[in-house]
């Protein structure tokens, strides 16, 4: 049988919306990381762990995932990029895996791991030193969410960013930093979500698995387009843990 990239994940630098500029920028909110400690919770193939180790190579990483295939990923490039002695990935539940409090946590778009926002925080200040620094990356409404958006992520899924700075505050924490995804990198996020399948379908337009994929995509795309697009808003925000 022909693998399937069902995860669709393939074309996609980072997990979530990220262009490479914003990606050095949030690396740099982080700083010092001479000597730190950095757990990216959530960390998918921890693409952004790897730069910011990279950058700093006297910082240890160490990534956690339940995505075996965002983690075989991850070790792999871990390995090309000649990183194995300064980056482990894990693959375990992040809301059991347990380690020593970090210098920087990482936790961006995970916190459904935790169920809320709000829980997220709380636990990051349990896995973070007291000083130490949060990079949380979440979603918030740019504009009241339409009908199809409260279908796909329901009514009480997100907040509007004002109410999610508010948020990391009343849970302990101060804002360093604060940055949103474009427009441009929510595009590329998404249609490089897709391209995956859609090359997939191209090439294989006969497998009796192709309904099922194209219905899939067409689905998600809908969701994306005739939905949450313009609505849903992403924030990075850069958090001094008190």
């Amino acid at each position: 049988m022909t693998d399937l990239p069902l995860n669709g994940h393939a074309y996609r630098d980072f997990n979530a919306p990220l262009s490479d500029t914003k990606a050095y920028d949030l690396i740099t909110t982080l700083q010092p990381l001479a000597g730190a400690t950095v757990v990216d919770y959530g960390c998918g193939w921890a693409e952004l762990l790897l730069r910011a180790v990279e950058q700093e190579p006297t910082a240890r990483g160490v990534g956690v995932d339940s995505d075996d295939y965002a983690i075989i990923r991850g070790r792999r490039n871990v390995e090309a990029r000649g990183l194995a002695s300064y980056v482990r990935l894990d693959l375990a539940d992040v809301t059991t895996w347990e380690a020593e409090p970090a210098d920087v946590v990482i936790s961006i778009g995970a916190s459904h791991a935790w169920g809320r926002t709000k829980d997220t925080l709380e636990a990051m200040r349990t896995r973070l030193r007291p000083g130490g620094t949060l990079l949380l990356g979440d979603g918030f409404w740019e504009r009241p969410p339409s009908p199809k958006s409260v279908e796909i992520f329901g009514e009480a899924g997100f907040g509007t960013l004002p109410e999610l700075v508010d948020l990391a505050m009343t849970c302990g924490y101060r804002l360093l930093s604060l940055t949103t995804a474009t427009q441009d990198e929510w595009d590329s996020f998404e249609s490089r979500g897709y391209a995956a399948r859609e090359r997939w379908l191209l090439e294989h337009p006969d497998d009796p698995r192709a309904d099922e994929v194209r219905a899939t995509v067409d689905d998600r795309r809908e969701g994306w387009l005739k939905g949450y697009r313009g609505e849903l808003g992403f924030a990075y925000l850069t958090l001094a843990h008190i």
